[in-house]
């Protein structure tokens, strides 16, 4: 077996990770089957997981302006959103028999550990997959910025952002057929050019602190075991 390149890392996982190629809301069962045979590949090389999860595929606290909601409130039921989606992810996991643990950053102790940093690395040095929901538990807060937080408390050595397209393109590839794909960035190019693959703030996060990212797509197969063994798929975003 090859030996991966990184010892402990951080997925991010947006809430259309576990739907279906439509797009549709709500959580769909091949994805989550697609998603925990991805996650079991990159495990079997021996690697620490942790996951950030986003609860898009329910709602958005953004959106919910638009029908007289206030972006806090909707920011806390956003939070809740994500909480649903580790669940649903935790049970596909350890139908796989991969043991896992979910850390709320809101408290919901009847369901979910509150986050606590010792614990979660503990967690992962005995081969747990950890799952942190609830983004920061600050509302205008991204769970983009969450993956960058989470990953520097735990010392993950990069971060993986699993998307719908194949890494970051100059505009998006879905609706412009001459956006252009970009192999390699620089932390600063992609605040520069306003590249909406993370949120500005978590990219700022990941540059003060030297943490490189990956960005591809989790629809092709084993994307995360290829980039876990030094294959050039996707974008990479670093100093």
């Amino acid at each position: 077996m090859s030996e991966a390149k990184y010892k402990r890392v951080l997925l991010k996982l947006g809430g259309e990770s576990l739907v279906n190629e439509e797009g549709d809301f709500g959580l769909h069962e091949n994805a989550l089957i697609n998603i925990t045979e991805e996650i079991k590949a990159a495990k079997d090389l021996g690697v620490e997981i942790a996951i950030v999860i986003g609860g898009g595929n329910i709602l958005r606290g953004a959106s919910l302006s638009a029908i007289g909601i206030e972006r806090a409130t909707g920011d806390y039921m956003g939070m809740l959103a994500t909480v649903i989606n580790a669940l649903a992810l935790q049970g596909a996991l350890e139908q796989a028999g991969i043991p896992t643990r979910v850390q709320t950053a809101i408290e919901i102790q009847a369901v979910a550990e509150p986050y606590v940093r010792r614990r979660a690395v503990r967690h992962l040095e005995k081969g747990r997959v950890v799952i942190f929901a609830g983004g920061t538990g600050n509302p205008y807060f991204t769970t983009d910025t969450a993956a960058s937080l989470r990953a520097m408390e735990i010392g993950a050595e990069v971060i993986f952002k699993a998307t719908k397209v194949d890494g970051i393109y100059s505009s998006d590839p879905r609706t412009d057929k001459d956006a252009t794909r970009y192999e390699a960035l620089s932390y600063l190019e992609v605040l520069k050019k306003g590249l909406r693959v993370m949120d500005s703030t978590s990219v700022s996060l990941c540059m003060d602190n030297n943490l490189p990212m990956v960005i591809f797509s989790f629809r092709q197969t084993h994307s995360i075991k290829k980039v876990l063994l030094g294959e050039k798929i996707g974008t990479t975003v670093g100093a």
